[in-house]
């Protein structure tokens, strides 16, 4: 899965990645699904293990387009684990209170606490994409913030927080498909926004976007893997697996008891 890591200070080539890539089991949909069905149960027991353990933080920040899948990533990548211990927040158009403080204030109030897997669906990107593809503040605002999220990061990180960001990479044509499908159900069109045909006009600029954000901020301490994510299965694959990894690297232990078990018995 390194292949989709983007090493820092390296251009992600974004461009040139093909969404469509499934390299894992030949592309075999059956088997992937048979891999993440044990990926899912492993990450079950190494998120029980950090719970327990209470030393480590783990931030997932999911980005994507619109349709991308950051809705099926939690889904399925995440079905089997203890909801007590991750948590989802959600970042949608700012309200007026968050709006009265910095823009990473509402962020900030939502990073993992110890032994939690907190998950970003959207994150303190959108104030390096949307606003800057809708030209909601001007250029030098946006341009700094590249730096104000790399140091934000490496502050979690420094205090103990692991961070791990997809972007969930899509092709134009797979997302008018999904758009369609929305559209076309009576039971997804709930999940349709009218501003996503907007926004899907700018394709191009929300690209140029992304792309300066994988270059600019894949760091060290918090690096982005681009996903390839036209393929559904594939796209939870690469993902739970890129955790299960990084959760194993943490070489947790369960804490060992402060009393004696043998001198207590259950009558």
């Amino acid at each position: 899965m390194d292949r989709y890591l983007i090493p820092p200070d390296t251009p992600s080539g974004l461009t040139q990645r093909d969404p469509s890539e499934r390299l894992t089991f030949d592309g075999r949909k059956k088997l992937g699904n048979e891999y993440l069905e044990e990926l899912t149960l492993r990450l079950r027991q190494l998120q029980e293990l950090l719970y327990a353990e209470g030393k480590h933080r783990v931030l997932v920040l999911l980005q994507a387009t619109d349709t991308g899948g950051k809705d099926g990533v939690i889904r399925h990548v995440f079905r089997s684990v203890n909801p007590q211990g991750v948590k989802v927040a959600s970042f949608k158009a700012p309200s007026s209170r968050e709006l009265a403080h910095d823009y990473l204030w509402r962020v900030h109030r939502e990073t993992p606490a110890k032994g939690e897997i907190r998950i970003f669906n959207r994150s303190h990107y959108e104030d390096v994409l949307v606003v800057r593809v809708r030209e909601l503040v001007p250029r030098e605002v946006w341009e700094r913030r590249y730096h104000h999220i790399n140091e934000f990061e490496r502050m979690l990180a420094d205090e103990g927080t692991t961070i791990l960001k997809f972007f969930l990479h899509i092709s134009r044509d797979e997302q008018a498909a999904r758009l369609t499908a929305r559209l076309e159900d009576p039971e997804k069109h709930w999940k349709f926004d009218p501003r996503d045909i907007e926004d899907r006009k700018r394709w191009d600029a929300f690209h140029e976007a992304f792309e300066a954000m994988l270059d600019r901020t894949s760091t060290q301490w918090a690096p982005w893997y681009v996903v390839p994510s036209n393929s559904k299965w594939y796209r939870n694959l690469v993902v739970a697996e890129t955790l299960v990894r990084t959760l194993e690297s943490l070489d947790m232990r369960f804490p060992e008891a402060d009393f004696d078990p043998k001198a207590f018995r259950v009558e």
